[in-house]
C-alpha cells in the first residue's frame, strides 16, 4: 500500500509516522495486502491555530483500492486519539462493504438452489 501524509499545521514528526506506521497494517489487512494500486491518502492536521481547548486535531483518510473508495475523519483533543478513531473507522466501513457484497452474494445462490428445487421437486 502506497501512503501519502500530509500535516497541516502540525510538524510530523518520528512519533507520530510511526504511529501511523503502527497502525496502518490493520487496514492493510482487510484489503488486498498484495495490491499495489491501494492508495491511501492521510492528512493531519491542527484545526486552527488559536484554540487551545476542544477538538483541536484532525485526521483524515482517502483511502482507494481496487476500485473502492473509503474515507475517513475524526475530530479529537488528542492527535492520537483521533488517529485511532480515523483507523476504527475506515475498518468499520471497509467491513461493511465486504459483509454486504458477501450477503448478495449469498442470496443469490440461495435463489439459484431454490429454482433447481422447483425443476426436482422429488429430491428434497
Amino acid at each position: 500500500m502506497k501512503t501519502n501524509i500530509k500535516g497541516t499545521n502540525i510538524v510530523l514528526t518520528e512519533a507520530i509516522e510511526g504511529y501511523l506506521g503502527e497502525k496502518l497494517p490493520a487496514v492493510e489487512k482487510l484489503l488486498s495486502a498484495h495490491d499495489d494500486s491501494t492508495m491511501a491518502d492521510i492528512e493531519l492536521a491542527k484545526v486552527t491555530a488559536h484554540h487551545r481547548q476542544g477538538e483541536v486535531f484532525k485526521a483524515e483518510i482517502n483511502l482507494r483500492s481496487a476500485g473502492e473508495h473509503f474515507y475517513a475523519a475524526a475530530t479529537e483533543e488528542d492527535l492520537y486519539a483521533a488517529i485511532d478513531t480515523m483507523k476504527d473507522e475506515v475498518i468499520r466501513q471497509i467491513k461493511t462493504k465486504f459483509e454486504k457484497r458477501n450477503t448478495l452474494i449469498r442470496r443469490g445462490g440461495r435463489k439459484v438452489k431454490g429454482m433447481l428445487r422447483s425443476l426436482y421437486p422429488w429430491k428434497k
